[in-house]
């Protein structure tokens, strides 16, 4: 009989893209993947470790998967593996720890299943993480994650990345495309872009090969995916030439995801951030040029060491003043072996806990009036396969998130629908030319 393994995956959309191929690994193996509460034999939990939390939640899902099975095998990898393997190792029932460059050779490692007394850890230098595995991920019938590049060769004050990945490094564009290929036979109509530095894509052992919009482009020519989405880059490496490019695309969507991390360019400085709020303005002004209905989302750190009351408000005013739709808000959390933590200017936790909270609300504002810009306008809608209260919904190509009354004929199906108003839990509500959806 098959052994049964589960899978818990915690972070960004790189490690969902990762657990799938790791899955897809132990299926060939001869592994079932099961769910998390169906007693598997082997319980494998991706890490995180952007911040704090992180590292507690890996501690609390051990301890849950071992409620369920209590004789299963605990493994861990991840950011949070690399990063703290001898941290990980004193956690109560864990009996592996695979390092960055240790993790795709987990089915290696899963041959002897017995329960440890003490529990092994392979974990070389992150140096050594330097093959780029490529992986996407899988279950989700509507999108998929496709990891194109790995690593980070910035070294930005506050962050471990570079620490738990190693340098930046990426795959083919030969490669990536035939797994756009793959993933569109599967039937999913929407990929999406994912990288720890998208924008870097092109380095291939130490040498720079190809940019990033030489990926897009060839991107754009795979047949059977209607929309490809970049999930997140760097404003320094967002140029022209890709702004143009989407903006006449036939596949890649009306939206960018773009860091800024903070609106004073004294903290910029401070955390080593490779531009200035000048340069953002000059992205978000070309995007909305070429663009105006684009969807950008903005992701910002509030507390960061040094930042005073008018560092703030200084963020708080040019995200205001700034033509963006949402904010990812991020407190920030000193992370061991950073410059960050050694810095002076300690902002306290309830300071850090406000500033967060006004962001949030400022972001809840900037959805509303993109929303709201977007009513009495038709758009194409991929609808998801959720039913929550009678309901099922869908995402625009620009990101508006719509709710429909749930029809199961329209999961993973491309419909263009009217935007006519906003509900009170703040989806847009739509018709479509023949039937109403919703009211």
């Amino acid at each position: 009989m098959n052994k049964k393994v589960a899978f818990y995956t915690l972070g960004c959309k790189l490690n969902y893209s990762e657990t799938s191929t790791l899955g897809r690994l132990l299926n060939n193996a001869g592994f079932e993947t099961v769910e998390f509460t169906q007693t598997p034999d082997v319980f494998v939990i991706n890490t995180c470790s952007v911040t704090e939390n992180a590292d507690k939640k890996c501690k609390k899902i051990v301890k849950e998967a071992l409620k369920i099975s209590p004789n299963a095998h605990v493994t861990i990898v991840g950011c949070y593996a690399q990063l703290k393997p001898q941290e990980i190792a004193e956690i109560p029932g864990v009996d592996l720890v695979l390092g960055a460059a240790e993790k795709f050779q987990l089915v290696d490692h899963l041959t002897d299943l017995t329960k440890k007394e003490k529990t092994e850890v392979f974990n070389q230098p992150v140096s050594e993480a330097n093959q780029f595995i490529s992986s996407y991920s899988f279950g989700d019938r509507t999108r998929t994650f496709l990891k194109v590049q790995d690593g980070c060769d910035y070294s930005c004050t506050f962050c471990t990345i570079p620490m738990a990945r190693g340098a930046s490094r990426s795959d083919t564009i030969e490669s990536a495309v035939k797994q756009a290929y793959e993933i569109a036979a599967s039937g999913v109509k929407e990929i999406v872009l994912t990288g720890v530095n998208l924008g870097d894509f092109g380095i291939r052992d130490g040498i720079r090969h190809d940019k990033f919009v030489d990926l897009v482009k060839a991107l754009d020519e795979v047949e059977g995916i209607d929309r490809i989405r970049i999930s997140s880059i760097e404003p320094n490496l967002l140029t022209d030439e890709i702004i143009e490019f989407v903006a006449a695309s036939k596949r890649f969507v009306p939206h960018f995801h773009i860091p800024l991390q903070s609106g004073s360019n004294k903290i910029l400085g401070l955390m080593r951030r490779r531009y200035r709020r000048e340069l953002y303005v000059d992205r978000v002004a070309k995007i909305k040029e070429l663009m105006p209905d684009c969807c950008i989302g903005v992701d910002v750190i509030v507390g960061f060491p040094g930042e005073t009351r008018e560092d703030f408000v200084d963020t708080y005013n040019f995200l205001n003043d700034l033509d963006v739709s949402y904010l990812h808000v991020f407190t920030y959390s000193e992370r061991e072996n950073t410059m960050a933590a050694e810095m002076s200017g300690v902002v306290p936790g309830s300071t850090r806990a406000d500033r967060s909270k006004m962001l949030h609300i400022l972001s809840e504002k900037k959805r509303r009036a993109f929303y709201e810009s977007q009513l009495n306008k038709s758009d194409e809608v991929l609808f998801e396969g959720d039913n929550k209260d009678g309901f099922m919904h869908g995402f625009t190509r620009n990101y508006v998130k719509v709710k429909a009354k749930f029809d199961p004929v329209l999961v993973n199906e491309l419909k263009t629908v009217k935007l006519t108003g906003i509900s009170p839990d703040g989806d847009v509500e739509i018709t479509e030319s023949e039937e109403i959806l919703v009211h």
